[in-house]
């Protein structure tokens, strides 16, 4: 196997908006605004969750080297999603890896048979900053560009550790990922565990990325002041994306929504009360979807704790949200 330095131009890296800035580190914010982020949203954005490395090869087999600070993991998700890597060939799931006990990442994956041109997407850990040092190819495969996507520009998903992946079994099943495979469109995961607050600072950041939708669905990290954040945060972004389509997601079921738990329920109306005013002031390109559609009652066995998805929530979520936003990107 002819082991490849990484970064690579023949390797193209999706969902990390700053990598060619950043390159070689793997984050979602870029270092020159370290300043104006919180420490924890700084923090949290070392791990490179959304981010992917596409591209097309007739390579028999695929590898991977990288390393991690260490192997441990969260009680609620799994090593290989918190700190590994998984592999897609032609939209399949073809393996996972995760770190061995020193934090080391290594994986050859057979990925066909005969040596035809395949469309691979290795997808980065959710949950743990990674370097990643080699990919490996056959030698003399061949690399080429990954199929062009639908849209040119990514889908922007800002919002709570549901976004950022918490609890996916594996890197390539947030729900992100299934509807990036299903709709062929692009995306950047800016979602913050337990800091999902609307900063603006953030809202700032997402101003520098081309998009072709903004998702915002923070609504589980802000409590009563959800409401007073949103206007604050969606008319920042205004600023910019004064005409791209803002698709505001409120809350799904909590198992404990049964217990007389009316903050979601609050959480709702605010969600659903700022974009009528939004659409009656003259802003025709705001949506509000209804979170129970992705998690209901009936479907919280997706709910690992009963409040973070696994992977099984997030294919529901996605096969709920996917048709949604097909129509808004008028696909």
């Amino acid at each position: 196997m002819d082991w490849i330095d990484f970064p690579n131009d023949g390797f193209n890296v999706h969902g990390l908006a700053w990598f060619e800035e950043d390159r070689p580190v793997l984050r979602r914010l870029p270092e020159r605004l370290k300043s104006t982020f919180r420490e924890p949203v700084w923090e949290l954005a070392q791990c490179p969750a959304g981010g992917r490395i596409l591209f097309r090869t007739d390579s028999l087999h695929v590898g991977i080297r990288a390393k991690v600070s260490d192997n441990a993991v969260m009680n609620h998700i799994t090593r290989i999603g918190q700190s590994g890597f998984d592999v897609y060939v032609d939209g399949n799931f073809m393996g996972s890896v995760a770190p061995d006990a020193n934090g080391r990442i290594e994986a050859e994956w057979q990925i066909q048979v005969s040596p035809n041109l395949r469309d691979v997407v290795i997808h980065m850990p959710l949950y743990k900053p990674v370097t990643l040092e080699q990919i490996g190819l056959d030698e003399g495969a061949a690399i080429k560009g990954h199929k062009p996507f639908a849209i040119e520009k990514p889908i922007v998903y800002y919002g709570t550790s549901i976004t950022q992946g918490g609890c996916a079994s594996t890197p390539g099943t947030t729900y992100q990922d299934f509807i990036s495979r299903w709709l062929n469109v692009d995306f950047v995961n800016l979602g913050f565990s337990g800091n999902g607050h609307g900063d603006i600072e953030v809202a700032r950041a997402i101003n520098e990325i081309p998009a072709s939708c903004l998702v915002i669905d923070h609504w589980a990290n802000m409590g009563e002041n959800y409401g007073e954040n949103l206007p604050i945060f969606v008319g920042e972004l205004r600023k910019v994306h004064k005409d791209v389509p803002v698709v505001v997601v409120g809350p799904f079921y909590f198992c404990r929504d049964d217990l007389g738990n009316t903050l979601h329920e609050k959480q709702r109306k605010m969600g659903q009360d700022f974009v009528k005013r939004a659409v009656a002031g003259g802003d025709r390109h705001i949506y509000f979807f209804d979170g129970r559609k992705m998690i209901s009652r009936e479907t919280s066995f997706g709910l690992v704790d009963g409040v973070h998805p696994n992977s099984l929530g997030f294919y529901l979520m996605a096969k709920a949200f996917a048709p949604f936003l097909k129509k808004v990107l008028r696909l």
